[in-house]
């Protein structure tokens, strides 16, 4: 993929999990902004990763944000991935497509309804049909301690407290369905669970090399069919109660063996880990802890850049 204005390969900038944290994400936006060439940074691919709500204070700046930048940079192309945090939040407000095949949302309960008193699922207003993320993202979790992680969790599983307190409401409350703007629903009702581009140049020990791109939140499974998962995700397919390629963990870190077959860069965000192996790049340095800096990769220089930089500026 190249620029045609520059004849020089595009850039492309992949930023990883936001959680809510607004100054994060300003800091590594004009970090960004002043480390890239300016007609060259106007013109990138930006690809988000996923994870704009929970665990940080400010959920609904983070949307503001996000919404507002492609009338701010029009000639960027802006790809706002959904994360499993964000997918969660949207089947709360009921944004979610139903299951193309009819079945509703409450039957995928039963495959993890033993969960369901530790995860203290939400019975509130509207649960009877809700698919099953939103349930657990509004719900009250009974162990107050994440041992993962080493902190409280805020209100749920997915330490969606916060994301309800940016709008004004307490966790758990309907009325948050009320006090999201209508343009924030749809920013996540439109968000997308995979995005491809067939031309990305990397720069590798043997120079430029020309890849596929694909970005999804978590990553995609090994031991199935590329093809129908990137089919599936494209589809948006609701009929699985938990998306894998957006929420799973050991069996989506690798790179499926039929993608290494063509060079295929694959990058997402999700693993609270910054990993960078050959054309496996999973960009989550922050994992929604406060600590932590936001970090993004810019190709084709495979430069990471953070939060906590301080770039010099360019004169």
């Amino acid at each position: 993929m190249t620029d045609p204005k520059h004849n020089k390969p595009r850039i492309v900038i992949c930023i990883g999990d936001i959680h809510g944290y607004i100054t994060k994400l300003q800091n590594l936006w004009s970090n960004l902004e002043t480390l890239i060439n300016p007609q060259e940074f106007n013109s990138a691919l930006v690809v988000f990763l996923g994870d704009y709500c929970d665990r940080g204070p400010d959920t609904k700046k983070v949307l503001d944000f996000l919404i507002n930048l492609p009338s701010k940079y029009p000639n960027q192309k802006h790809v706002f991935l959904s994360g499993n945090h964000d997918l969660a939040f949207a089947a709360f407000l009921g944004l979610l497509p139903e299951p193309r095949n009819g079945v509703p949302f409450k039957e995928g309960w039963k495959e993890y309804e033993d969960n369901e008193e530790r995860e203290g699922w939400y019975k509130g207003d509207g649960y009877e049909n809700m698919y099953l993320q939103g349930r657990r993202w509004a719900g009250t979790i009974k162990v107050r301690f994440n041992v993962a992680k080493g902190i409280e969790y805020r209100g749920s599983i997915y330490d969606a407290g916060p994301t309800f307190e940016s709008y004004g409401v307490p966790h758990g409350s309907t009325d948050l369905i009320n006090a999201v703007p209508d343009e924030h629903k749809n920013f996540l009702a439109n968000l997308v669970w995979v995005h491809e581009e067939d031309d990305v140049c990397i720069e590798s020990a043997e120079g430029i090399k020309h890849c596929k791109l694909i970005a999804v939140h978590a990553g995609l499974e090994k031991g199935k069919d590329v093809e129908e998962q990137l089919k599936s995700l494209k589809a948006k397919d609701t009929l699985v109660p938990k998306i894998e390629a957006l929420s799973g963990r050991k069996n989506v870190w690798d790179i499926p063996q039929t993608l290494t077959e063509k060079p295929t860069v694959v990058v997402s965000g999700h693993h609270g880990k910054l990993h960078i192996e050959d054309h496996r790049l999973i960009i989550d340095e922050g994992g929604g802890i406060e600590s932590n800096p936001v970090a993004a990769i810019v190709l084709p220089s495979m430069k990471l850049v953070r939060d906590t930089d301080n770039p010099p500026k360019i004169a």
